[in-house]
């Protein structure tokens, strides 16, 4: 017999606009699909063939220095290329090709940009939950900086900082580090963002996510962590089966903005939200991780609101990961687990490590 709570129901992400399908009757639906590989945990602290340790030989033969603390420097094969004479001016548009004249349909944009790589850490074997907090402050500011640093560029529009963590979401590499992609376009999710968040400004005069928090703060069900200044949920519109959403409770743009105060609370919380994903399935959990701020194309946009978004991939154990097909790639997103009950499992693994208990 299913109760109320376990029908199948829509919700919506007005972050986004779009819906997505729960259906937590499926929760316990049996599972002989794919199963992955568990990762590796017993890495050394120095790998002489890692491209990513202090004092290696990256790629081109640039040697990385013996750094101490974090370490950027540009992407040996970035996904973009910076702006150069042969390139026009940004969002320059151009004929797609020699015999189709008609760019309503078949239309590009030359694009330009600068791609970074972060190492959070000499050590080979830590990651984020694994660091103290004071060197995922060290992370936070150097993302800061970064940001400042990319977003002062007068070609560049957007700055995006991400972490791919695990071979499962396509990380090549298992030193600790991020990555930031600095754009002189908007990319697409964070512009469908900043429409909501401009419509909702518009008509109700306030910020959507500070609505929002405010109620996650009065119901309780969906959070995760939380401190003075930052708090961690599962969204209520969550897709991935332990999204998080982290919030900045001060109506705060963009990294530039956080004081010394909050970037403590960031890191503080970081390494609570990363301790428990890995005491989930005791693994070290794979996810894509990055942080939503304002544009730097010279606007305002006091619509933004400085968060980050947390999209892990597994679902049910270490081995069994969600997969985005069929309904999902075809019609809209599904989801069994309800945000409610992954905030709840989430929310009781507590704050020491699995390896140090």
């Amino acid at each position: 017999m299913i109760v109320e709570n376990e029908l199948p129901h829509r919700r919506f992400n007005p972050l986004k606009g779009e819906w997505i399908l729960v259906s937590p009757h499926r929760e316990m639906r049996p599972w002989l699909g794919q199963k992955e590989k568990k990762p590796l945990e017993n890495l050394p602290i120095y790998d002489p063939n890692c491209y990513l340790c202090p004092g290696n030989e990256r790629a081109g033969g640039t040697r990385n220095p013996f750094y101490t603390s974090t370490f950027v420097f540009d992407n040996d094969f970035p996904a973009l290329l910076t702006v150069n004479p042969v390139n026009p001016p940004q969002n320059q548009s151009f004929d797609p090709s020699e015999t189709n004249k008609d760019s309503r349909i078949l239309h590009k944009e030359k694009v330009s940009g600068i791609c970074r790589v972060v190492c959070f850490t000499p050590r080979h074997d830590l990651t984020l939950p694994e660091l103290t907090r004071e060197e995922i402050q060290d992370v936070i500011y150097t993302w800061k900086e970064q940001s400042l640093d990319l977003g002062q560029l007068p070609e560049i529009s957007y700055v995006q900082v991400f972490e791919n963590k695990g071979e499962m979401m396509g990380c090549s590499n298992p030193h600790p580090h991020s990555q930031i992609w600095a754009t002189n376009y908007i990319p697409d999710e964070p512009a469908k963002e900043l429409i909501s968040l401009t419509s909702y400004r518009d008509k109700n005069s306030s910020c959507l996510l500070c609505d929002y928090l405010s109620i996650e703060l009065e119901q309780k069900d969906r959070i995760v962590a939380s401190n003075q200044e930052f708090t961690a949920l599962v969204p209520f519109w969550a897709i991935w089966p332990y999204e998080i959403l982290i919030i900045s409770h001060r109506h705060t743009k963009d990294l530039l903005d956080l004081s010394a105060s909050e970037i403590g609370s960031l890191a503080d919380l970081l390494k609570q939200i990363t301790i428990r994903y890995d005491n989930l399935f005791e693994i070290s959990f794979p996810y894509s991780m990055g942080f939503h701020q304002a544009p730097s194309d010279g606007n305002l946009h006091m619509e933004s609101h400085l968060h980050a978004h947390f999209f892990p991939p597994l679902l049910r154990s270490a081995s069994v990961r969600k997969f985005m097909v069929g309904y999902e790639m075809l019609a809209m997103p599904q989801r069994d687990l309800t945000a409610e009950a992954a905030a709840k499992k989430l929310r009781n693994l507590g704050d020491l490590h699995y390896k140090q208990r």
